[in-house]
C-alpha cells in the first residue's frame, strides 16, 4: 500500500536541517527550466545520476526548490478542487487525497529544496513518460503513479531508465507521481529507513532572494 505524505510514519519524523547551502543546478551541468535551486548534496548526486544516462540521454529539472507561500497555494488550490469533485468529503478525507499530488506545507519537500519534478530529455526533446508532469491523478486517470498499468511500452521503459539511474544515486520517488524525487526530506527518511529528515523548510529570507532573482 502507498504511503502518502499525510501518514503520520512520515509527520512525525523530525527534520534536523543540516545547513547545507542551496546550489544552481546550473553549476552542476543540470540541465533545467530557468535556474533551479536544490540543496548541495541533492544538486550532486543529480549530477551523479545524469552521468548514468545513455548518450544523447539528460535529466531535465522542471522545478527545485519551492517558495512556501506557493505551496500554500498549489495545496489549497487542489484542496479546492477535490471539494468540487467530491461533494461531502471530510476534511481529513480531502488532506489524505490531496497529499497524493501535492504536499502538506509542514512536511513539504520542496521548500526544503530537497525534491526536485524532472524528467528525460533527448535531442528531439522530452520522452515520453507516460503524463505531463503535475497532471493529476484525476486528470490521468491514476497514470500519474509510478506503477501504473494505463500507460505504454516505451513510456514503461522510460520511467525504469529514470528510475534506475536516480535510485543508484540515493534518491527515492513519491510513488504517485512518477517525476517527484528527493533526498535528505521526511519522506526519504522514511523510506531509508533514517530516525530523522536532514533538510528542513530552507530560511524564507534566503528563498525569497533566489526567487526574485530566478528566471521562472
Amino acid at each position: 500500500m502507498t504511503v502518502l505524505l499525510s501518514d503520520e510514519r512520515i509527520t512525525r519524523l523530525p527534520a534536523i536541517d543540516s545547513g547545507e547551502p542551496l546550489v544552481d543546478l546550473h553549476t552542476r551541468g543540470i540541465s533545467a527550466q530557468g535556474r533551479q535551486f536544490v540543496r548541495e548534496s541533492l544538486a550532486d548526486r543529480l549530477a551523479v545520476a545524469d552521468s548514468f544516462l545513455p548518450a544523447g540521454v539528460r535529466l531535465h529539472v522542471v522545478e527545485g526548490l519551492r517558495a512556501i507561500e506557493s505551496q500554500q497555494e498549489i495545496y489549497h488550490s487542489y484542496l479546492s478542487e477535490l471539494r468540487a469533485l467530491n461533494p461531502g468529503i471530510s476534511d481529513a478525507e480531502t488532506h489524505v487525497l490531496a497529499s497524493r499530488f501535492v504536499s502538506p506545507v509542514e512536511v513539504a519537500p520542496h521548500v526544503a529544496g530537497a525534491a526536485v519534478d524532472l524528467t528525460l530529455m533527448g535531442e528531439h526533446g522530452p520522452f515520453d513518460l507516460g503524463t505531463p508532469i503535475d497532471a493529476t491523478p484525476e486528470q490521468s486517470n491514476g497514470a500519474c503513479f509510478f506503477d501504473a498499468t494505463n500507460i505504454s511500452r516505451e513510456a514503461r521503459t522510460n520511467r525504469s531508465l529514470l528510475a534506475d539511474v536516480l535510485a543508484s544515486a540515493g534518491l527515492v520517488n513519491y510513488p504517485t507521481e512518477w517525476w517527484h524525487w528527493s533526498f535528505g526530506d521526511r519522506y526519504w527518511a522514511f523510506v531509508e529507513g533514517r530516525d530523522h529528515a536532514i533538510y528542513g523548510p530552507a530560511n524564507r529570507d534566503e528563498v525569497a532572494g533566489l526567487v526574485a532573482g530566478a528566471s521562472w
